[in-house]
């Protein structure tokens, strides 16, 4: 149960209306549903259903062994929860690794929806949001966008389940945004040696500057990548390090602490 103080702003008022709103618009067995909401004395009670995997990369490293089948498996589930939403002109906008979590038999929930959109009505977005590390360079440049931005976002959660590290790296927010704004990356060795050219020619299509040439969801499913390593029927996909994946989380998220 999440409680809100109703004592806020107007502003964050209308900002929790509109998550509570969306919520409510959204029904998917890969996103996170809202059960109930009351409205009772100064405060609101949100009914979240419960999550008791907890976050995805914390279920990853507590794992014996991780594949490249599993990670294509995790994001067919974020694919098919996302192209629901742009189905019903919802973006999430803020799409990141702490925002996927799990249930106790391993279905990927994508949750907090406070920075979401409703684009349907055919409106640009233009509301610079979203956090540094997966932020598409188009709301870096302040340019109308539309729920390609959330495409961009994949492809670097993508990119971090397959290596344990970010495609567009740095010590400060002004190096990552260097990064992005050019789409500067790289699958450097020997991280990236044991993953499929497939896996790669994936990502690559979902981290390109111009949104218009990004594929739409629904079009990424259909990628050989994910269409085959996310079948039931394939087992011989090649397994990661995860010591590797480890070590770089933890390096990463430690320069990020201190970057705030």
């Amino acid at each position: 149960m999440k409680v809100i103080a109703k004592n806020q702003g107007d502003e964050e008022l209308n900002l929790l209306k509109r998550e509570i709103d969306i919520m409510k618009k959204l029904k998917h067995p890969n996103i996170i549903s809202l059960e109930n909401v009351f409205d009772e004395g100064d405060n609101l009670y949100l009914v979240i259903e419960l999550a008791t995997g907890g976050e995805l990369f914390d279920q990853i490293i507590a794992k014996g062994s991780y594949s490249e089948k599993d990670a294509a498996v995790i994001v067919r589930q974020i694919l098919d929860a996302v192209s629901y939403m742009h189905s019903h002109g919802i973006a999430h906008r803020d799409l990141k690794p702490e925002n996927l979590l799990v249930t106790g038999d391993g279905v990927i929930k994508i949750s907090d929806f406070g920075l979401s959109k409703d684009f349907g009505s055919g409106e640009n977005l233009k509301t610079s949001c979203g956090t540094p590390d997966y932020v598409a360079p188009e709301v870096l440049k302040g340019a109308p966008y539309d729920s390609a931005v959330d495409i961009w976002s994949i492809g670097v959660i993508n990119y971090i389940l397959l290596c344990g590290f970010p495609p567009f790296y740095g010590t400060t927010d002004k190096q990552i945004f260097d990064k992005i704004l050019k789409a500067e990356y790289s699958f450097p060795s020997p991280d990236w040696d044991e993953i499929s050219n497939e896996g790669k020619q994936f990502i690559s299509a979902l981290l390109v500057l111009n949104p218009n040439d990004r594929p739409t969801a629904t079009q990424c499913i259909q990628a050989p990548w994910i269409a085959n390593l996310s079948s039931p029927l394939h087992t011989s996909a090649s397994f990661t390090r995860l010591d590797s994946f480890r070590s770089g989380m933890a390096e990463y998220k430690g320069n990020r602490k201190k970057v705030r």
